[in-house]
């Protein structure tokens, strides 16, 4: 079995954000010569999240507004009391409670196995950001 990881950093520009990040990793599978298996992708941050969904634009406007109204920004968080790097994020990391850190995909004959309107995303829940880490795991 082989295995190996890659590391993908994001710049972010928005406080909630929907970036499409399935081109990258099929970019990096193609190159790892891994035919069969699995690639985990996972987000290294707390209030960011990692997603499969449809990539179609009004849906997208409609998740940042679902999420927007989901746990408003302006809420009276305990944590946003006394936040550690001065953010007040508390939102963020309340909407995290409803998305996963991780997605794991199966590989097939060296292609990503998503459905056909599946898209990879990446989700800031409290930009912008200058760096975003996503851990890549791929075996097989």
């Amino acid at each position: 079995m082989k295995i190996f990881r890659h590391r993908i950093d994001l710049v972010t520009t928005a406080p909630i954000e929907i970036i499409d990040i399935t081109a990258q990793i099929r970019e990096i599978v193609a190159g790892g010569g891994v035919q069969n298996g699995l690639v985990t992708v996972s987000c290294l941050h707390t209030t960011a999240r990692i997603n499969v969904n449809e990539r179609e634009e009004k849906l997208e406007r409609d998740m940042l507004t679902f999420l927007k109204r989901l746990v408003p920004r302006d809420g009276d968080y305990l944590h946003n009391l006394a936040p550690i790097d001065g953010r007040d994020n508390a939102h963020a990391h309340l909407i995290g409670l409803f998305m996963n850190s991780s997605e794991t995909i199966p590989l097939a004959d060296g292609e990503l196995v998503l459905g056909e309107w599946q898209s990879i995303f990446f989700i800031e829940l409290d930009g912008p950001r200058p760096k975003r880490g996503i851990e890549l795991q791929i075996m097989g």
